[in-house]
């Protein structure tokens, strides 16, 4: 084995080569030297356990079968003596892992699913108009936590706490770093070590693992389900209120709905409860929809205007969802509650930054207007086309790929908003279908996964064999690229 591990290159060596050496002048000596140390300690690591896997190989063909087994085991032996380290491709090695570092992993993406909201690909596309707002305060010092009139230290909150309470009629704000922060920071502000009521129909999970009863667990809450899964009433609420309880917690099936025999007790009522008890009416309605503006697919969705002047107390929702903001979280409600909340100690650590203190200003400075809504808010954009425009983005790829030799077809389906909002919303849409007659059986999966690996990639819907781009949600300046990227991996 020393023998072996005498055969492989030193890092002197390496660093020498030509194309580490180009490696070393864009990335740093040090980067390169850190990657070549991790590879040649896997070099070694493989050594070893080859060199482990034949000698046992070799003891139980020894032990097994007999003269012809050594004969045949000294073979092996010989063969394993050969171990040949060849440079290319251990500075093969090299240059991916430096560029595993070095390259930024996180990329803007075509979003070809047909799901607005994707979880996974960021939820709300912030948009041109949001970046713009965040260039002077990426580009220079700000009064972050400085006030200008009195020349003393300001709050952070300040920044956006009129602009928000005006857009959503609350008494007052505080905004955290997502959702789940706000409602950690509910529960533990008014309810630690108490009881807090909670329908078992909204026991709800999101995705990234957010369930209501592990939050309620970390934040030292007591949670009381009542009712069943299907059906709550008020009266079941009202018999597990206790001198214990302090919250009745109600949360948005923002991702799924229960249809068929169900019920559930309306706001204003749960509301009226609490108020006869004293007790704070808290709604997680998740999904951030502030108002409704008319055009848009939003019926069947809370919003918070509403929810607000319902009589609830406090209420929680997201910023990079219906919002169309950065991720965020933000606790709106009664003035004297949102005082409380602000002098937690968690408030430190739950607090957001000043890049999402700009870009989420922005995002709600488009909510002053509903035409400024609809056109600088890439998510109401989506919303608001219509079939028709749909049909014509559907076209205009199909005729990209036409032009480019590359056959498909035009049909219909039903895509998604998607992100934990509008659960029972189904959007009639188009998709343009890549053509597989003739191709191998598996053509669809080598494309979509090829595509996945472009400098751009483009994740389309790989379905029953077959690969679709939904266009709900393509913005129309995808088009041209999709076709050249398709056409690149045919």
């Amino acid at each position: 084995m020393n023998k072996k591990l005498r055969c492989i290159p030193s890092v002197d060596k390496l660093l020498n080569d030509s194309k580490v050496k180009k490696y070393s002048g864009i990335f740093g000596e040090e980067t390169v030297k850190f990657c070549i140390r991790e590879v040649l300690k896997e070099v070694r690591e493989d050594v070893k356990r080859q060199t482990l896997n034949g000698e046992k190989l070799m003891k139980h063909q020894r032990q097994s079968r007999g003269r012809e087994s050594r004969v045949r085991s000294k073979r092996l032996e010989v063969r394993s003596k050969k171990l040949d380290f060849e440079i290319v491709e251990i500075v093969n090695k090299v240059a991916e892992r430096v560029n595993l570092i070095a390259d930024p992993s996180l990329k803007p993406i075509v979003n070809a699913t047909g799901i607005i909201l994707h979880t996974n690909l960021g939820r709300a596309p912030l948009g041109k108009y949001i970046l713009d707002a965040l260039e002077p305060v990426v580009l220079n010092y700000s009064n972050l936590e400085f006030d200008l009139e009195t020349a003393k230290r300001g709050e952070r909150n300040d920044h956006i706490q009129r602009l928000l309470t005006f857009v959503t009629q609350a008494e007052d704000i505080i905004v955290v770093n997502n959702n789940a922060a706000g409602v950690l920071l509910t529960l533990n502000t008014f309810a630690d070590k108490k009881e807090v009521i909670v329908s078992r129909g909204e026991l709800i999970e999101i995705g990234g693992s957010f369930r209501i009863p592990e939050i309620m667990k970390a934040s030292g809450a007591k949670m009381v389900e009542v009712g069943t899964t299907n059906r709550t009433r008020l009266s079941d609420y009202q018999k597990a209120i206790t001198d214990k309880t302090r919250i009745i917690f109600k949360a948005h099936k923002s991702n799924y709905y229960i249809k068929g025999f169900s019920e559930e007790v309306e706001i204003d009522e749960l509301s009226a409860l609490a108020k006869k008890h004293k007790l704070t009416f808290v709604y997680d309605i998740g999904s951030g929809l502030l108002r409704k503006p008319k055009g848009l697919p939003l019926k069947d969705e809370p919003d918070v205007r509403t929810s607000l002047k319902k009589g609830v107390d406090l209420i929680t929702f997201s910023c990079d969802k219906l919002l169309g903001g950065p991720q965020a979280g933000v606790v709106a409600g009664k003035k004297e509650l949102i005082e409380q909340l602000a002098k937690n100690p968690m408030m430190r650590a739950l607090r957001i930054d000043k890049l999402t203190i700009a870009a989420l200003s922005a995002a709600l400075r488009s909510y002053l207007k509903d035409e400024e809504l609809i056109t600088q808010n890439p998510t109401f954009h989506l919303l608001s086309r219509s079939r028709t425009d749909l049909e014509k983005l559907a076209e205009k790829l199909f005729t990209e790929f036409a032009v480019k030799g590359i056959e498909s077809q035009i049909i219909e389906t039903k895509a998604q908003c998607g992100g934990g909002t509008l659960p029972q919303l189904e959007i009639d849409s188009y998709a343009v279908q890549l053509s597989s007659q003739g191709k191998e059986r598996k053509f669809a999966e080598r494309i979509y996964k090829l595509l996945l690996k472009a400098n751009k990639p483009v994740l389309g819907i790989l379905r029953e064999g077959r690969l679709l781009f939904d266009v709900l949600s393509i913005f129309e300046d995808d088009i041209p690229y999709i076709a050249k990227a398709v056409k690149d991996v045919l």
